[in-house]
């Protein structure tokens, strides 16, 4: 299957998911912080009419990611995420009625430059439909750990940098699985109909990872800068995501030569990330 539907549904997410990612943090920042895991801070932001502006941005993101894993491979899609952070600073100056400095907008250009160059370097290929569940167990196990083991860390720190990044790297775990069962769910979708959508694991699996996603996304934009918790997010995601393509999907990028424009492009992608997230703008 060609690669422009994939793209343009992607791209449409990445928007909607920027979008999101501003109305949230507005409204996370008018609630009280809280120094433990706190369910009820959702109740908290339901009040927000910012916040619920912001879930609906996120609704509309995952009908465009949903429809873009049907139709592209795990390790092309997700990777177009990372735009979401330079599409967040643009809509938050935008808001603010700011101005963006030359620096940060060199920063963009990396972004986008080096997602450009590693995409077309990697040609991520392959759209495996079916994952056996010995495949899925040790995946889930490892990475359900992994979520645990950073929220407690994460929670056990004061707010600051520390609490930020271990928060947004949980958050990126399970963002980066939550896509990974969403492709499934989707293939199940397109090959048995609404019944096997609504009696397959993958359908209700995806929905507890993305609740949970949802819910260590807020603790972490409370919990300090952007600067720590949207790197750990944006390039974990990606990274992830790729790492299930490839182990889960059976998905295949260029190796050889083609490494080196690969890391040349990832260069430009961290450089540009850590250089937004410094900038705080996309926080406003």
């Amino acid at each position: 299957m060609g690669v422009l539907l994939p793209v343009v549904f992607s791209l449409f997410a990445a928007f909607s998911n920027a979008l999101a990612t501003v109305l949230q943090r507005r409204a996370a920042l008018t609630v009280p912080q809280s120094d433990a895991f706190r369910p009820g801070l959702i109740l908290d932001l339901m009040r927000r009419p910012l916040w619920l502006g912001g879930i609906l941005a996120v609704i509309a993101a995952g009908v465009g990611q949903a429809a873009a894993l049907a139709t592209g491979p795990l390790s092309l899609v997700q990777p177009l995420f990372v735009l979401e952070l330079p599409l967040a600073l643009l809509i938050a100056s935008l808001l603010a009625r700011e101005k963006l400095p030359s620096a940060l907008w060199l920063a963009v250009a990396a972004v986008v430059g080096g997602l450009g160059v590693a995409l077309v370097a990697a040609s991520p290929d392959g759209n495996r439909t079916h994952v056996a569940l010995d495949r899925w167990v040790p995946a889930l196990v490892v990475l359900s750990v992994a979520v645990v083991a950073l929220a407690v860390a994460g929670l056990r720190r004061p707010a600051g940098r520390a609490r930020a990044g271990c928060l947004g790297a949980a958050t990126a775990i399970c963002y980066a699985l939550t896509a990974a069962l969403m492709k499934a769910a989707m293939h199940i979708l397109d090959d048995q109909g609404i019944g096997g959508f609504l009696t397959s694991w993958q359908t209700y699996a995806f929905c507890v990872t993305g609740i949970a996603a949802l819910l260590l996304l807020e603790h972490a934009m409370q919990g300090g800068p952007l600067v720590a918790s949207q790197p750990a997010l944006t390039l974990g995601d990606a990274t992830i995501s790729l790492a299930l393509g490839i182990l889960l999907y059976e998905e295949h990028i260029r190796s050889g030569w083609w490494l080196l424009p690969q890391l040349a492009g990832l260069a430009l992608i961290v450089f540009g990330v850590f250089a937004l997230a410094r900038s705080g703008v996309s926080a406003a």
